[in-house]
């Protein structure tokens, strides 16, 4: 029995398939290890007295935002499409995105240990503070897990998940829409930074909410915009492309299929073999079935 294209795919990036689940792992593991405890002492306590709220955004809320949201909306193009290549692609790039991001945010979180602005009412659900005698240092008599995520202030988790999916949906709309056809179309561009806007305010609310220094937001920001921009090149060419709608994969499989694919690294279309693939070309722009 003959093997769809997409099953095809998806086996020919099996080892990738099978990175992603190390990756959730090993998140998971982050997750569970108990962070550094840095020192806390009582003159230090004057910025971390900040009110024990609950947060605007919960946690399981960030993967729908940054994660679900856009693979529907990669779902959406590959019903008009029907490119299968752009489908996984891009669902595969933005998996690699936030579990890169979410380890290297887990790891950085507990290898450093730097306390929550509400760290005080963590550590002292009761008001009273207490201190080692020989040390200076905090001797917290709150809930285990609370006091343990208070330990794990820097940098922001939420904000580095939201700027790597929502960062890479940026990338893709980019090319999708073709922001950069020189053109002038500022309402593209405004579709364009709107996930970009919506991770900033994910990143707001946790100032807002008193679980981040601004300084944890920036250094999350930074770190899932890096991560994503990295992970999008990787699997599609520069928006500012020519060919910059379609993932690398779909040109390669038209080289293979006997055409010679447009390069993306070209302004304008290649007019080598042109006539060998301009028919599905057209296709894939017009919308078109092509699996």
């Amino acid at each position: 029995m003959a093997q769809s294209p997409g099953t095809k795919l998806v086996l020919s990036h099996m080892h990738d398939w099978l990175i992603i689940l190390l990756l959730a792992a090993i998140d998971g593991l982050l997750n569970m290890i108990e962070p550094f405890h840095r020192y806390v002492g009582k003159d230090m306590m004057q910025d971390l007295m900040f009110p024990f709220k609950e947060d605007t955004i919960p946690m399981w809320g960030v993967p729908i935002l940054s994660i679900i949201i856009p693979i529907l909306i990669f779902i959406a193009f590959y019903l008009v499409r029907r490119d299968i290549y752009d489908l996984h692609h891009a669902t595969l790039g933005i998996l690699f995105a936030s579990l890169i991001t979410g380890v290297i945010t887990d790891c950085i979180k507990d290898a450093v240990g730097r306390p929550r602005p509400n760290f005080f009412q963590r550590c002292f659900p009761n008001k009273i503070p207490e201190f080692d005698k020989e040390t200076g240092d905090v001797i917290c008599n709150g809930i285990k897990a609370v006091i343990k995520e208070g330990y794990k202030s820097f940098p922001s988790g939420h904000t580095s998940w939201s700027f790597a999916g929502l960062g890479f949906l940026s990338w893709y709309l980019s090319g999708k829409i073709r922001v950069f056809d020189r053109r002038g179309h500022i309402g593209k561009f405004s579709i364009v930074l709107l996930p970009l806007l919506i991770a900033a305010l994910i990143g707001v609310t946790r100032v807002d909410d008193y679980w981040h220094h601004w300084t944890d937001v920036f250094t999350g920001g930074f770190i899932g915009i890096v991560v994503s921009s990295s992970c999008y090149l990787l699997l599609f060419p520069f928006p500012t492309f020519s060919q910059g709608w379609a993932p690398h994969a779909f040109f390669y499989m038209l080289e293979e299929g006997g055409g010679e694919s447009p390069q993306p690294d070209s302004q304008t279309p290649s007019l080598v073999r042109q006539e060998d693939f301009s028919a599905e070309l057209d296709a894939m722009e017009s919308g078109k079935r092509y699996i």
